[in-house]
């Protein structure tokens, strides 16, 4: 069955394309990711998704409903997790739950078995107001009360953005089991790492999509042979690598530089060259790309074009 239908949606503010025609579905029961930076995309993409703004021309619809025709409906049938902390920071923990759960008519018991795992761990801090959590706090908050009226689809808009690695993991490990209980569940990320724990993902830059598949299946199509370069003089080899005329591309990551080699240019070729500049300890070695690689050689062939 699908959960999300999207035809040909685009969207603008102004001058600016938000959104250029995205083409997708999203397969009831799994976790979708939307991946990409700031200025995407995700956002306007979710905002129409969800009933909040209107999309300039295309189609879209949650659980068969049409997200213009039947807004009303879609919002009895999705959570929605935006990117911001919205909920109502003064009131108390406890205060926000029961807040949404009347909102949609049903209470904290009778769904309690749905945010059970996430709600336990604030629990203890009931009593707070929901401006004095910490983020991993508000976060756990924020999404207990996305889930407390039983959603068919939870949205959730860059939710672990701003949030340590221990409650990202934590995070995570919820949407698993969440998915479990057969939640769809579409996610957006500005986080690389992210995308191996969706069913699927989507790589967006300007809002177009780079490629759509799962992690493993984008990971697959990376046409080159993928190479890391390392030095005793790591802050020089960036400039110095962009100015060897045999590079198809050259990315920081970490502690090493990640490039791909045009025609005429081999490891052999490179070390010499970074030799005659006065590096030593010079390393090139064969490595596997990650989503992260993909994004950025799609995200260059783009900008090329």
């Amino acid at each position: 069955m699908t959960a999300v239908d999207v035809r040909h949606i685009s969207k603008s503010y102004g001058k600016v394309q938000a959104l250029q025609d995205l083409t997708f579905t999203v397969d009831a029961g799994e976790i979708y990711g939307l991946i990409g930076p700031d200025g995407a995309g995700k956002t306007t993409l979710f905002r129409i998704l969800t009933t909040l703004i209107l999309a300039d021309s295309g189609t879209a619809s949650v659980m068969g409903h049409d997200v213009v025709r039947d807004y009303r409906r879609i919002r009895e049938v999705i959570g929605y997790m935006p990117g911001k902390f919205s909920l109502y920071q003064d009131l108390t923990v406890e205060e926000n739950l029961n807040f949404f759960a009347t909102v949609f008519g049903t209470t904290i018991r009778e769904n309690y078995h749905l945010i059970e795992d996430i709600y336990k761990q604030i629990e203890p801090f009931k009593h707070r107001r929901a401006g004095k959590l910490s983020g991993g706090m508000k976060q756990k908050l924020a999404l207990s009360c996305a889930l407390i009226h039983k959603p068919s689809v939870l949205f959730l808009d860059e939710p672990t953005t701003g949030v340590d690695p221990v409650s990202r993991k934590e995070f995570w490990g919820m949407l698993l089991k969440l998915k479990q209980q057969g939640i769809t569940i579409l996610v957006s990320t500005p986080y690389m790492d992210e995308a191996t724990l969706c069913d699927r993902i989507a790589l967006m830059q300007g809002g177009r999509f780079l490629g759509t598949d799962t992690p493993a299946g984008i990971v697959s199509r990376y046409p080159r042979t993928l190479w890391a370069v390392r030095s005793d003089k790591m802050h020089q080899l960036l400039g110095d690598l962009r100015g060897y005329g045999h590079l198809h591309s050259s990315f920081s990551f970490g502690e090493t530089y990640h490039v791909t080699f045009a025609d005429g240019g081999s490891p052999d070729g490179l070390k010499a060259y970074l030799a005659a500049l006065g590096h030593s300890s010079v390393s090139v070695s064969v490595i596997e790309p990650s989503v992260e690689d993909c994004f950025m050689l799609l995200s260059k062939t783009k900008d090329d074009e």
